[in-house]
């Protein structure tokens, strides 16, 4: 344009009369120099526009997602006052309030049937690290320290450009220092405590004040904060509802709540696990497992998440970030509250195998809905690497739920998993199992005690509470599909599992 108006622009020329030939045609040149500058102008403009456009429309296809992945310790799958609601007449806990949860599930998606492929904290937390199956991830108990050089979701996105975090709750063993895979970190050891723990920042010890859920979201607001301007993947990890719970475990304005509430008995309250039977010499089931103070108190620690859920998301609409975030919504594992004569979790009936998920990405994802196919705590590495436009390494087992969260419904989709525990030292007698779990059924089976397998029709009887084990026409597909599910996952029990102690010989009859 600028060429075209040079060319235009004439030499001064000496004072000419108006009338002049000269000077008529001087003012026909100039008359039409100006309609072509106004006549570049415009057409620049509009093309200034439209490359403008196409700038800001590249800019938003490029844009990369910060993820904030916040996950509570034993949170069961119904313990969330949307599913309350939804169960009307079966609810446990009618009363129960979940506000933030709810308006989470109410401006995303919600998972219907999300679970965790081994119910155990520390296992389950290397899954959703690593995307991959326990008896490949290296973490199948307690008490084992995570390796320092795993691939995780957080290297990955690291190495792609994003500052990671990790805060709260870690909980591998007793290991200590900054966690591995992440920019920063602000954890605590072990279990820590619930009041003025000691939490690690970057590896060095700093003395807290107040109850540590509350500590973790003032240190994941905080760090938001000053890592607003670039993508970044920020886990929080709640201590809540982890026992030991209730007194002052609990923050001062949660210590009566639900003070004048009952929860419902459980159809499967008093049905043993099949491999823990009653005392033969009493017949009695294990008490306390049903009483109605412990529930009150799981779910007061579980309205603290809540809470502290409500802060972050509060945080990422004052600091203009919500648009842009994913936020995922989860837990460890589920949590028996007395069902099969359980506390606890670790074995895979449906209390402690399912858990909660909900997911919220305003720029793909819909407002309000509800998903029924299965996703699994290995699905979420793949899921946050395909969002961020990162390849996802084929040792993950997990598949990316990006399609399904969308509105799409892969022809693929697994139609059942492979579910495992192995057992631990110090964690009970819950014995070393492998299952497969369908959309409408179950297969459990313990190495070692084929008296032991379970079969159940989660359609008729989603309380577990008839085993059709002896039923050959039920029982052969789902052998079938554990066969093909544990040579598709690699499934083997790792050598370095703990052992369970030997039976004890049994008395010799005197002759």
């Amino acid at each position: 344009m600028q060429t075209i108006i040079r060319r235009l622009e004439m030499p001064k020329m000496l004072s000419l009369g108006q009338d002049s030939p000269s000077c008529v045609l001087m003012s026909w040149v100039s008359g039409l120099r100006r309609n072509l500058v106004r006549a570049c102008l415009r057409h620049a403009t509009v093309w200034l526009g439209v490359a403008l456009g196409f700038a800001a429309t590249s800019q938003a296809a490029e844009r990369k997602p910060n993820f904030l992945f916040i996950y509570t310790d034993d949170q069961r799958w119904d313990a969330m006052g949307v599913v309350q609601l939804e169960q009307a007449e079966h609810a446990r806990f009618p009363w129960f309030k979940s506000p933030n949860m709810d308006r989470l599930a109410r401006s995303g998606v919600r998972f219907r049937n999300a679970f965790a492929t081994c119910s155990l904290c520390a296992p389950s937390r290397a899954a959703f690290l690593t995307g991959r199956y326990n008896h490949l991830n290296g973490i199948t108990n307690n008490h084992t320290e995570f390796p320092v050089d795993t691939v995780t979701h957080a290297s990955l996105l690291h190495a792609a450009g994003y500052t990671t975090a990790y805060i709260g709750k870690w909980h591998m063993g007793e290991q200590r220092g900054q966690r591995p895979g992440f920019d920063y970190s602000a954890s605590f050891i072990g279990h820590g405590r619930y009041n003025d723990c000691p939490v690690e920042i970057n590896g060095v010890s700093t003395p807290t004040q107040g109850w540590i859920d509350d500590v973790s979201t003032d240190f994941a607001i905080g760090w938001m904060k000053q890592n607003r301007e670039r993508p970044f993947s920020l886990v929080v990890g709640f201590k809540s509802p982890h026992s030991p719970r209730g007194g002052t475990n609990l923050p001062e304005r949660l210590r009566n709540l639900y003070a004048s509430e009952t929860s419902r008995p459980a159809p499967n309250f008093g049905v043993p696990a099949i491999f823990h039977p009653p005392d033969p010499a009493t017949s009695k089931q294990p008490q306390g497992l049903s009483d109605n103070a412990i529930h009150l108190d799981y779910l007061r620690h579980v309205t603290g998440a809540d809470e502290n859920l409500g802060r972050l998301l509060d945080s990422l609409d004052e600091l203009g970030l919500a648009e842009d975030t994913v936020v995922v919504y989860t837990s460890d594992n589920g949590y028996y509250l007395g069902e099969h004569c359980l506390g606890d979790k670790r074995s895979i009936y449906e209390e402690s195998l399912r858990i909660p998920m909900l997911v919220r990405y305003p720029r793909l994802f819909g407002k309000g809905k509800v998903i029924d196919e299965m996703v699994l705590n290995i699905d979420l590495a793949p899921t946050l690497l395909n969002l961020a436009g990162v390849t996802v390494p084929a040792a993950m087992q997990g598949v990316s739920w990006k399609a399904l969260a969308s509105g799409q419904k892969p022809a693929n989709w697994r139609q059942s998993f492979l579910a495992e525990y192995f057992y631990e030292d110090g964690g009970g007698d819950t014995p070393t199992l492998v299952g497969v779990r369908s959309a409408n059924a179950k297969l459990v089976t313990y190495p070692g005690h084929p008296e032991w397998t379970e079969v159940f029709d989660l359609t008729v009887d989603p309380y577990e509470l008839k085993n059709l084990a002896a039923d050959p026409a039920v029982t052969a597909k789902l052998r079938s599909e554990l066969d093909t599910q544990m040579k598709a996952v690699n499934y083997a029990v790792p050598p370095n599992v703990d052992k369970p102690p030997l039976p004890k010989p049994a008395a010799r009859t005197p002759k």
